[in-house]
């Protein structure tokens, strides 16, 4: 019996930081791995990241593969940024981090987001005139960006697939891999 890896030869970046919400990192990657992908961790500094559970509890730390601001978009076929609230706190204050994401959703490679994730899209600019759902407290900040905030376990708007909480990641790593797998989107 053959394994279906629909993103065999695929490489995601995962842009976390400390404080990233465990289960919001190590789920996604799990299943985009699973689905044939290679996972590269991306964060602002070498060595290594602290995860939370709940945003209070310390969990596991990760090891960063690769500093935001030595990587280009063209490096990869797709991006996922998991949420925590310090994680993208961190992240949308970077100037390199916020460039990166805007590089990878301008070139309308795949974005998975999820929870507070969206801070970084909004700092990136690139919200206006899309569809997602977040973690509750983000709403105002999409709808102030110009964006259409729904209140739905996944939502899949040309490419960016996004998600509420941790509750939703049976669903929104489904809908990764399968975005992630029909490649660049483009309008």
């Amino acid at each position: 019996m053959t394994t279906v890896t629909p993103l065999h030869g695929r490489t995601v970046a995962i842009l976390a930081a400390g404080g990233v919400e465990q289960v919001e990192l190590t789920e996604p990657r799990m299943a985009v791995e699973e689905a044939g992908a290679r996972t590269v961790l991306v964060s602002l500094r070498a060595g290594t990241i602290q995860a939370m559970n709940h945003d209070v509890e310390k969990s596991e730390t990760f090891e960063v593969d690769r500093l935001v601001s030595e990587v280009r978009a063209d490096e990869f076929d797709a991006l996922l940024l998991p949420g925590g609230t310090t994680n993208p706190d961190k992240l949308r204050q970077d100037a390199a981090a916020v460039d990166f994401v805007k590089q990878i959703v301008e070139a309308g490679k795949p974005v998975g987001v999820i929870c507070h994730g969206p801070w970084i899209l909004v700092e990136a600019d690139v919200v206006a005139g899309r569809t997602l759902t977040s973690y509750p407290s983000v709403r105002t900040d999409i709808r102030n960006a110009g964006g259409n905030f729904v209140d739905k376990p996944v939502v899949v708007d040309s490419g960016l697939v996004s998600s509420r909480r941790p509750d939703d990641l049976p669903q929104f790593c489904a809908k990764i891999v399968e975005v992630f797998a029909e490649g660049a989107h483009t309008g």
